[in-house]
């Protein structure tokens, strides 16, 4: 399965087929076939959103929406750490709604991340029923700070430090696609390394929506944009125009920090340490180009990769495939190669890992930025957002 899950992948983002192996090739009848039918299921979802057979929900608080036209490897999740992170710096206590997918790597991330911050995290895939939970257990106040819903008996626990407490905004993790709420701002993350793929619906493609769907976009985020030459990025812009040609384009990156150790979380280590090394990177990720050029441009001497599908949970197997690569590696260059994986891939199962011991393991720290250019800054992605939430 996780071959044939590579397999898709390697189609999906393939400039032209003829270029792909015969096996590849004859995996894209069946893919058309499935990229109908979902088109199909999507125009007809569509049209009972339209026509009002669904309805929408209308959370009491300002909704943000972090999502993508793309399966991962867009930064969505480390864009929702970031706006509840400058709303925690605004006084705002925001909510993040995330469905917890795939053994909920990305939740547990943010939980850590978030810890000691007045910012709470709803998992669940029906987001309106989470937030609803808590809003009954810590109340909300409306972007003007009147207080409209408030739990009497917590209170009274409490006290005055309930004001701290109440969510002022909710924030959607991969809420693009997530119809059945309202939201006040769109944003939309695009992957500057493989922004559209083949430009196919999925499962022949990478797209989750048509690109039209821009349309919808308040803002959008063209991440990775420090691995992209400038001509790159003047395609991705120019194609967002075209679509829209008012909307906001912003350029993010994955700023490294540090590392730490897998053995022992509070042990941060200098990105140095990996200079004039020999790295094994491993991830299971959406955008593992990004990862390893990433790791490149930290300097060591040699860097080897191991890739598997995006949330994959690593099994004995994989660790056995690991140890003889790192084996091969040790031949090679005479001295032990380092282990670099990712946040998302040590929140998935942080004790698997440890399994490669007399191998150093490390998880590399990293945190989104906005990237000044064309005049849209850090400053003016603030800006934004307090105006939607008028502070």
């Amino acid at each position: 399965m996780e071959k044939l899950k590579l397999a898709v992948k390697e189609i999906a983002y393939a400039q032209n087929q003829a270029k792909l192996s015969k096996l590849h090739r004859s995996f894209i009848p069946f893919l058309s076939l499935a990229s109908s039918f979902y088109v199909f299921v999507l125009s007809i979802r569509r049209c009972l959103y339209c026509y009002g057979f669904f309805s929408k929900q209308r959370l009491p608080v300002p909704v943000i929406s972090v999502g993508n036209l793309t399966w991962g490897g867009n930064g969505k999740t480390p864009m929702v750490e970031f706006i509840a992170k400058r709303l925690a710096d605004f006084g705002i206590s925001p909510l993040i709604l995330t469905r917890g997918y795939a053994g909920g790597d990305e939740a547990r991330m943010l939980q850590r991340h978030l810890l000691a911050r007045p910012i709470k995290i709803g998992v669940g895939a029906n987001r309106a029923a989470t937030a609803n939970l808590f809003f009954e257990k810590y109340g909300y106040l409306d972007s003007h700070g009147s207080e409209f819903f408030e739990r009497t008996s917590l209170e009274q626990k409490v006290g005055s430090h309930i004001g701290s407490e109440k969510i002022g905004a909710a924030i959607l993790d991969d809420g693009m696609q997530h119809w059945s709420l309202c939201r006040d701002l769109e944003i939309v993350m695009i992957n500057g390394l493989m922004p559209w793929g083949n430009c196919k619906l999925l499962p022949l493609g990478p797209l989750r929506e048509p690109l039209t769907a821009i349309k919808r976009a308040d803002v959008a985020i063209v991440h990775h944009a420090d691995l992209v030459n400038e001509l790159k990025l003047k395609d991705v812009e120019f194609v967002v125009r075209e679509i829209k040609e008012t909307l906001p384009i912003f350029y993010s990156r994955m700023a490294p920090s540090y590392f730490f150790e897998v053995k022992n979380l509070s042990a941060k280590t200098h990105l140095g340490a990996v200079h004039n090394a020999v790295v094994l990177c491993v991830s299971a990720i959406g955008s593992a180009d990004a990862f390893v050029q990433g790791i490149e441009k930290i300097g060591p001497i040699y860097v080897d990769r191991i890739d598997f599908s995006d949330h994959h949970a690593f099994q004995m197997k994989d660790v056995h495939l690991m140890r003889k690569r790192l084996r091969q590696l040790e031949d090679t260059f005479g001295n032990k190669p380092i282990v670099i994986v990712t946040e998302k891939d040590y929140d998935r199962d942080p004790e698997i890992l440890k399994h490669l011991h007399p191998f150093q393991v490390l998880v590399l720290y990293s945190e989104l930025q906005i990237i000044p250019h064309k005049g849209c800054n850090e400053d003016s992605f603030k800006l934004l957002l307090k105006e939607l939430l008028e502070v």
